[in-house]
């Protein structure tokens, strides 16, 4: 089984342009992936919350309504599963989350439990961490998720004999990546043995992107910055 991991550019609220951006990544891995993974908060952009509930509302989808639809029909067009960073709302409350899709159908959503993704001093009570960290399985393999600062914060409630999946949305310089590359590596090592690591591309801030496949706590393969496209890692 083949695993794309996407290195695209999002732009902060446009969705229409970020769902553009999947389609060109799944046109370009038509065939050669099974699941084509994008980073934290990809569908809508990293930034694109105002800390304004009536706005945020509106950024923010949920799991059921017609932009979950059309991601879930893409997965059967283009013959490719999803798993994407996204801004989720559920009755009054918004969370950052993360979807898998296969075969047309939402297989797996979990919610971010580290506070990392939003400003505190004025996000209030309606943005929420989630609470549950677990396994699921992806056409028969074992596999978890982490986003960003999860596994800073709890690399422990990570721990998994699978596969990890690590979207993350990081705009580090060059340099400071360079410093930085085997301290995640080594991070992820804490939760699981393969771990999936990857960001996306954006101007403002600017985001320099990446790929890698961590496998026992080194750097196996990496996708290199500033460049859009794919890192296709086998598993199974």
């Amino acid at each position: 089984m083949n695993i794309g991991l996407a290195v695209y550019t999002f732009k902060n609220n446009d969705m229409t342009f970020n769902i553009g951006q999947m389609e060109k990544a799944l046109e370009q891995a038509r065939g050669k992936v099974d699941l084509l993974c994008f980073g934290e908060s990809f569908l809508q952009g990293f930034d694109a919350l105002s800390w304004n509930t009536d706005d945020d509302y509106d950024i923010a989808i949920s799991q059921d309504g017609d932009i979950m639809r059309h991601l879930c029909e893409l997965t059967i067009f283009f013959k490719t599963d999803l798993l994407f960073g996204y801004f989720e709302k559920e009755d009054d409350l918004l969370y950052s989350s993360c979807a898998v899709i296969e075969r047309g159908k939402l297989i797996h959503n979990y919610r971010r439990i580290s506070k990392g993704w939003k400003v505190i001093s004025k996000a209030d009570e309606h943005y929420r961490e989630g609470a549950e960290t677990r396994d699921f399985f992806y056409r028969g393999m074992t596999c978890n998720i982490a986003l960003c600062g999860d596994l800073w914060d709890f690399p422990e409630r990570f721990k998994t004999d699978g596969l990890l999946l690590w979207p993350i949305y990081v705009n580090f310089s060059l340099e400071e990546w360079q410093n930085y590359e085997q301290e995640y590596a080594d991070q992820a090592y804490l939760a699981a043995r393969r771990t999936f690591m990857f960001n996306s591309l954006s101007d403002e801030p600017l985001a320099h992107g990446g790929a890698f496949d961590f496998n026992n706590g080194r750097i196996a393969e990496q996708f290199p910055y500033d460049k859009e496209g794919l890192l296709i890692a086998s598993v199974l």
